[in-house]
């Protein structure tokens, strides 16, 4: 077993198709690895240590920046599809044949196409806070809510507030919490995003969103176990998006937070972390 935490794991790296992936590894081996993928213009330390700790007790946690993004080379692809491809090329790199994966908002995205792409490596799958293609207004922010992802602010963290948690007072408490444990990390994942990140991937999400199909046939192609994890009022990736993921996958249960927006597995770690593994472990 791995004696690193979140916050003490190195940052290692391992080349794929001609890209130099960025990637943290802890934990236990005893079960199936578990794979993070990050939402839009999140990195490695946006992670929550909170969550990656809880699952490390008892499963190998694997964090890192797909193409383009931070301390990974080469440019953003600005379809979703490729992301996908290039993630499933980073777990095939690593040496591992099945995974579980744990997908937020553009990773959600990734995840579920990756599930589609690679039925062969995805076991079983957690989607928080994202949705199907061609799903309600997804990649169609209104302008107040996008204008929050370009703020400047003294502690560029705090940008998450708004974004990640609900406006009322007990939510952003819980989210300061959050901010507090992300910048905790000494040696921290510092290269600077460029302007083809914040163009690469809104392009993929915006793209992946209009593909409208009512029937969301796409999704009955997924037919591992997923969770399906939102708070009530996810002002970036609407909730209803969580709905229509459980009613059309053919095997997915829904859990809805109180008091939450974006970010609810952040604002309920926890509970997160006992949910998860609870479908995880069963049978």
């Amino acid at each position: 077993m791995s004696q690193h935490t979140h916050d003490t794991a190195p940052t290692q790296f391992v080349e794929a198709d001609g890209i130099r992936f960025a990637y943290r590894r802890f934990g236990n081996p005893e079960h199936t690895p578990i794979v993070f993928f990050q939402h839009f213009i999140g990195n490695l330390d946006d992670h929550d240590p909170a969550l990656s700790d809880g699952f490390a007790t008892d499963r190998e946690v694997i964090l890192f920046n797909n193409t383009g993004v931070a301390s990974t080379s080469g440019l953003v692809p600005d379809t979703i599809e490729q992301m996908a491809t290039d993630a499933a090329a980073f777990i095939d790199a690593l040496g591992l044949t099945t995974v579980d994966v744990v997908g937020h908002s553009m990773g959600g995205l990734v995840a579920q196409q990756v599930a589609i792409q690679r039925p062969d490596l995805v076991r079983k799958l957690v989607l928080v806070g994202t949705g199907p293609r061609g799903g309600e207004h997804i990649g169609e922010m209104p302008a107040e809510t996008a204008a929050l992802f370009g703020v400047k602010l003294p502690r560029q963290e705090d940008m998450w507030l708004p974004v990640l948690f609900a406006p009322t007072e007990t939510s952003q408490k819980l989210g300061r919490e959050y901010v507090e444990r992300i910048v905790a990390r000494k040696d921290r994942d510092a290269s600077p995003f460029g302007e083809q990140v914040y163009a690469g991937q809104g392009t993929a999400i915006h793209t992946y969103g209009t593909a409208k199909d009512p029937s969301y046939a796409l999704l009955k192609n997924i037919k591992i176990p997923v969770l399906v994890v939102n708070g009530t009022d996810d002002i970036v990736i609407p909730t209803i998006n969580s709905y229509i993921l459980q009613q059309f996958l053919p095997n997915a249960q829904l859990i809805i937070y109180p008091d939450a927006n974006h970010g609810a597995h952040f604002q309920y770690p926890d509970l997160f972390v006992q949910h998860t593994k609870l479908f995880l472990d069963a049978e």
